[in-house]
């Protein structure tokens, strides 16, 4: 199936950071969907290990500039863009001076993770749908990666269920085995909230504790499909996935993955 619009929200992407499974997926598969003439869109955030001179990063002037309001505290919005390299794709970074400056993904040097991962991920959801509304496209299918995306899906299926840039677009949702330890407070609801859900729409959430299983579990449930992409994934969300996502399957270490991964993709838009 020709001229479908993918858009890809990695966690991860080589060379950018180091390889791991998300960002080795990441690197390899975008390219080979879009060599089958599928239209694709690539957005990470800009983590401060990213070194913006030798990857050749540039702001987009015309895509920054907005604040995004987390917890009432406003948050400007840089939208940078570099091309991969040996490949005729670019990237979009989401990049914010609150959230993004320090060096780790995740955690400080020192394996302390940090406290506000959770306004972080949420900023990066927000930023990349408004920037892909700025861009004027609309994708089929939305393909989220690690669970710095898993805002994303609930973001689609309630903020944006009357836009039209993301109205009929199809969720996906790959596993890894990619947790954190620490557990996101309970003023979660308070900090996903903004004007574009609609009042009750995040009642679920109040007072809840989200640790990472709880975190993808949330992700699962606003999407249409889920893959186990990685090794080594919490038997759990396997399992949650199977019982509650419609449609399901393993792609893993096969000569053919990317096969799968496009009838995946076709059989989801039919």
């Amino acid at each position: 199936m020709e001229d479908v619009k993918i858009l890809y929200i990695a966690q991860e992407i080589m060379p950018y950071v180091p390889e791991s499974e998300i960002s080795a997926i990441c690197r390899k598969l975008p390219q080979a969907v879009q060599e089958r003439q599928k239209d694709v869109r690539l957005f990470m955030p800009k983590f401060g290990s990213i070194n913006e001179r030798r990857n050749q990063l540039h702001e987009v002037i015309r895509l920054s500039g907005q604040n995004i309001v987390i917890d009432d505290t406003d948050h400007p919005l840089i939208i940078k863009v570099a091309s991969v390299p040996a490949a005729r794709m670019q990237v979009y970074f989401i990049d914010n001076e609150d959230f993004f400056v320090r060096k780790g993904i995740a955690a400080d040097a020192d394996g302390n993770e940090f406290e506000d991962n959770d306004e972080r991920a949420i900023f990066f959801a927000r930023g990349v749908l408004e920037t892909v509304r700025k861009l004027r496209w609309t994708p089929d299918i939305i393909h989220c990666h690690g669970w710095f995306s898993s805002f994303i899906p609930f973001y689609v299926k309630k903020a944006c269920k009357e836009d039209p840039f993301f109205k009929d677009a199809k969720i996906v949702t790959s596993l890894y085995n990619d947790s954190f330890k620490s557990t996101f407070s309970n003023r979660f609801a308070q900090k996903v909230m903004f004007d574009e859900l609609a009042d009750g729409d995040t009642d679920f959430l109040n007072g809840k504790e989200m640790a990472y299983t709880d975190l993808v579990k949330f992700a699962l449930d606003f999407s249409d499909g889920a893959i186990v992409s990685g090794s080594g994934v919490d038997q759990s969300l396997v399992d949650y996935a199977k019982a509650n996502v419609k449609n399901f399957t393993t792609i893993q270490d096969s000569e053919n993955y990317v096969d799968e991964y496009d009838k995946f993709y076709n059989d989801l838009l039919k």
